[in-house]
């Protein structure tokens, strides 16, 4: 096997996003896919590299999209179900793409993708982002991912489309599916805390899973040295998950000044994913979310910002994230723009890089220019740090996507 030169990137900004500081007149080098070393001034001479003058374009680490959905094609999560494995792969395959071009290099699946389709990712038979999986969100009867319209009796079943959720009732159960998800190599195990938007019977401001199974989860995803991440809405729900052992809430649009200081206590972190409720509001029913969801929709939209804000100005750990269903999946760079408006840029830039990384387990490896890290890059047409923008609309701002040293979109060179 041939071996891949050295690249040596010249007159880079390199954006550090530990530190929220971009420095001109810099220089990487990448060997074997990954980050081999960097500094100021003038380039080492590498006969044996390739060298690229990036003309004062800024090098950043590539973005790490904490919340998404792979395999869900339609916003109907209950319709999904009756789908061909098949084609929802090939929509999967499409989607991660399609999230590689706006600059995602590493994404987590919260419920839908697999081990198989994070390995066909590996294996290059896919072409997208690093995939960090849970396998199947773990939720009782009537709860979040159970998908069954209300007239529909017997067991849940998987509850949505293939590999998307397990519905389980008592600790045993729970448990058990716990250990099948981590039996598969999940990187997570995701539980439901409370009611949510896309599912057909339960209210936005229940709480789900007993305090039993939900212990039950997180002793099992401890003792795998992995962590539970849950989805909820209000601080009632996002409070007990916390004090359980929850390392990361999903959403949490709800939440109150006691979850703030709760989240700091347990060193929990947030993803808040505000960019699917201003889409939902604007197009779910063409991408076929039901009415009886579309209904819940509002109840979240509006106090997404304002926890958001809370949740910064009170120091909690927030990764970037988006839970987009079907075609609105396109607008996932937007969250960039939502966010700005109550975060500054090197905050917003953090979430999706050097933060995110650190939730997955992937700190030093992804989301930074640290010596030794994947050499997973994006070379960006101006300064995200004083136009946030050119994240938001990559179409204009991202010039090239590399992950592991190789062009994957776009071109070095200006």
């Amino acid at each position: 096997m041939s071996r891949t030169p050295p690249l040596l990137l010249t007159g880079a900004r390199l954006l550090d996003p530990e530190s929220g500081t971009a420095t001109p007149g810099s220089w990487l080098l990448v060997e074997e896919g990954r980050i081999a070393a960097r500094g100021t001034g003038a380039a080492p001479v590498r006969e044996d590299a390739e060298t690229v003058d990036l003309g004062e374009a800024t090098l950043m680490p590539g973005l790490i999209d904490a919340h998404v959905h792979a395999t869900a094609f339609s916003a109907d999560l209950g319709a999904a179900a009756d789908q061909s494995a098949s084609y929802v792969t090939a929509w999967a395959a499409t989607s991660l793409s399609a999230m590689l071009g706006r600059g995602f290099t590493t994404v987590r699946d919260v419920g839908g993708a697999d081990w198989g389709l994070a390995l066909a990712v590996e294996e290059g038979l896919i072409d997208g982002p690093r995939l960090a999986f849970g396998g199947k969100a773990l939720s009782q009867t009537g709860g979040h991912g159970d998908f069954r319209p209300r007239g529909r009796h017997g067991s849940g079943g998987d509850g949505c489309c293939p590999g998307a959720g397990l519905v389980c009732d008592g600790a045993v159960e729970f448990r058990r599916a716990a250990r099948e998800q981590l039996r598969t190599g999940a990187h997570h195990v995701k539980v439901m805390l409370s009611g949510g938007v896309a599912s057909p019977t339960d209210r936005i401001d229940s709480t789900q899973s007993s305090e039993d199974e939900l212990r039950a989860v997180v002793e099992e995803a401890e003792a795998a040295n992995r962590y539970v991440t849950g989805h909820a809405y209000t601080a009632r729900a996002v409070n007990r998950g916390l004090r359980l052992g929850v390392r990361c809430i999903e959403h949490g649009n709800l939440i109150d000044e006691s979850s703030v200081e709760l989240f700091r206590e347990h060193d929990a972190f947030l993803v808040p994913t505000l960019v699917t409720y201003h889409e939902l509001s604007r197009k779910g029913p063409r991408y076929g979310l039901p009415p009886e969801s579309q209904a819940k929709v509002d109840t979240v939209l509006h106090r997404g910002l304002e926890a958001l804000r809370m949740a910064h100005e009170g120091g909690v750990r927030i990764a970037f994230g988006t839970d987009l269903l079907g075609g609105m999946q396109e607008h996932q760079s937007n969250e960039f723009a939502i966010r700005g408006q109550v975060q500054p840029a090197d905050a917003v830039i953090r979430s999706a890089t050097s933060g995110a990384a650190e939730l997955l387990g992937f700190a030093g490896e992804v989301g930074t220019l640290q010596e030794g890290a994947r050499a997973d890059l994006l070379v960006v047409d101006g300064d995200p740090l004083t136009d946030l923008a050119l994240l938001a609309e990559p179409e204009r701002g991202v010039r090239a996507v590399v992950t592991a040293g190789t062009v994957r979109r776009g071109r070095l060179g200006a």
